[in-house]
């Protein structure tokens, strides 16, 4: 068995991976060892931002996880892929650059993440960031990855959605990204210059030539190795030769929300009895392992348009290769876009201090495979309620490591979330019935209109939510005892052994998850390092003054 020795391991050269190795080994007196699974990014369709949809339903480009029945969603299994390449789920993911609430950062540290809120965690956004627009006390203009708008919302359908918005009694924001994340604006992508900024392209490719970082691909971690409470090297297979990596300072895990809970299961590291259970030696009985596991859904409201000037006229071979030549040769156009261009983000109903609901607004009516909803034009909003008090669990099925953690969100379990859903339903329809619409909207395509009561909405919401694709929170930070990691991301009990990645989120922010996922790293990268943090931020954050008697506001 070949024995390497590496200052740090880094498990996972996804979203948290890349960043990681890149801060590690900008010391060259540190050797970094990151091992990956999947293969290349180099794939047109990973950098292409409307090809979406490929690598994401790709077995070449993504584990193909599936969850267990769930049984508040009519026993249906989810889809819940997760990125299996260099960049993980940033190389696969809809590119949407979205950090969250303010709020949603001191939550954390209300829950036991010290040093964990919003004015400790700005300065890390903004260093992770090179925005379009600049730098300002928000954004940041120097970093790794690429935010821009797309196509600056070109097709009308964009600002028809912000207009009714505002129509409909609610705000507008300019950036939900910097003081007010509440109202209707545009929406921000992880695309520069017409490519995907993945993590990967952006952190990992331009420092691939560092002698001492290896990178090893085709890699599939199987434990680590623990001397008494010290974790000190890891075990993975390449092309079915064993290979063990010893650590003479850290091992990091960032295999991601399924990924890290189940390479600590392997390891002997969670629930004694989930371990036992499993076959699996018991090394540190840690119960939080796993738990808290939690997501956001979403369902697609969708609409008729009654002039031709959507997405779906757009789909036929003819128009896609011509999409994809201008890209070939321009970087620009309709492929240079994700398509989200408009957003939202609104409060479900008085009494909720921040947003808990989210739009993304598509000028197509589509399917979540990526093809035509129908024949014609048409037009769809994904809305979901993004707070959710259900919570779930990975769970290790077996000792052997090809074999799959068991995936249970229990979406829908808790009732609040059911009500927010019914909001989900009720807010859309009213908004797009305004009269910003009249001209493009023509008929209710799903739910459909005769969709009312609580009974039929909560039906079709069970039938036909699907995963946003955000799990987190599976080895939470914090101190209580269901915890897995401490402030500083290390393994609670054992030395080190760290976790790095969106399972380490207290609670679910509300947006997309690779934003916060690439400020972690950042943040993370300081701690292990012995860095002082960055210097904390005093920012203005808005939050609508009325929000305990009303569900909307005009101005916040």
């Amino acid at each position: 068995m070949v024995v390497n020795t590496y200052d740090y391991i880094i498990v996972g050269a996804g979203s948290a991976g890349c960043v990681l190795a890149n801060r590690l080994s900008a010391d060259s007196s540190n050797s970094v060892l990151l091992l990956e699974t999947g293969g290349s990014d180099k794939s047109i369709f990973i950098k292409m931002p409307t090809a979406l949809s490929i690598p994401m339903n790709s077995d070449k480009y993504a584990w193909q996880f599936h969850t267990q029945p769930e049984p508040y969603l009519d026993s249906r299994k989810m889809h819940c892929p997760r990125g299996k390449v260099l960049g993980g789920s940033s190389s696969i993911n809809g590119m949407v650059y979205v950090r969250g609430h303010a709020k949603d950062f001191d939550q954390w540290q209300q829950h036991g993440a010290e040093g964990w809120d919003y004015q400790s965690c700005l300065p890390y956004f903004q260093k992770a960031e090179s925005y379009y627009l600049g730098k300002d006390n928000y954004r940041g203009s120097d970093g790794p990855l690429g935010v821009n708008n797309g196509n600056e919302m070109a097709n009308p359908l964009y600002k028809a959605f912000i207009k009714a918005g505002q129509q409909a009694g609610y705000a507008s924001t300019d950036d939900y990204n910097a003081a007010q994340q509440e109202g209707f604006g545009p929406m921000y992508m992880t695309v520069k210059d017409g490519v995907r900024s993945s993590a990967s392209r952006e952190y990992l490719d331009p420092v691939k030539s560092r002698s001492n970082l290896t990178i090893v691909t085709g890699a599939l971690a199987e434990k680590v190795v623990l001397e008494g409470k010290k974790a000190v090297a890891v075990e993975y297979s390449v092309k079915g030769s064993k290979v063990t990596a010893k650590a003479s300072k850290e091992i990091v895990l960032s295999a991601g929300p399924i990924g890290s809970p189940h390479l600590l299961q392997l390891s002997g590291i969670g629930d004694s009895d989930t371990l036992k259970a499993a076959g699996i030696d018991v090394k540190h009985h840690l119960p939080g392992v796993g738990q808290n596991l939690q997501d956001h859904l979403e369902f697609y409201f969708q609409y008729k348009c009654k002039q031709p000037i959507t997405l779906n006229g757009k789909l036929g071979l003819i128009s896609k290769g011509l999409i994809g030549a201008r890209w070939l040769l321009t970087r620009s156009g309709l492929g240079a876009t994700n398509h989200f261009e408009s957003c939202a983000f609104i409060r479900s109903k008085p009494g909720v201090e921040w947003p808990d609901i989210q739009y993304h607004f598509l000028p197509a009516a589509m399917r979540y495979d990526g093809k035509s909803a129908f024949s014609g034009h048409g037009f769809q909003v994904h809305v979901g309620h993004n707070k959710p008090k259900s919570r779930g669990a990975v769970t290790i099925q077996s000792a052997d490591p090809s074999v799959a953690p068991k995936i249970q969100f229990n979406y829908l379990q808790h009732q609040d979330d059911i009500e927010g859903f019914r909001a989900c339903v009720r807010l859309t329809r009213e908004i797009i019935e305004q009269n910003a619409f009249d001209e493009y909207r023509d008929g209710e395509i799903q739910p459909g209109k005769e969709i009312q009561t609580d009974e039929q909405i909560d039906a079709f919401v069970r039938q036909s939510v699907e995963s946003a694709y955000h799990p987190s929170c599976s080895c939470k930070m914090g101190e209580d005892d269901m915890a897995v990691v401490n402030s500083h991301t290390q393994v609670r009990g054992l030395t080190g052994l760290r976790v790095v990645d969106s399972s380490i989120f207290p609670t679910i922010p509300n947006g997309n998850l690779n934003a916060p996922t690439i400020m972690v790293a950042e943040k993370a990268a300081d701690l292990i390092l012995g860095k002082p943090a960055l210097s904390q931020s005093h920012v203005s954050v808005a939050i609508a003054k009325d929000w305990q008697s009303v569900q909307r506001s005009s101005k916040i």
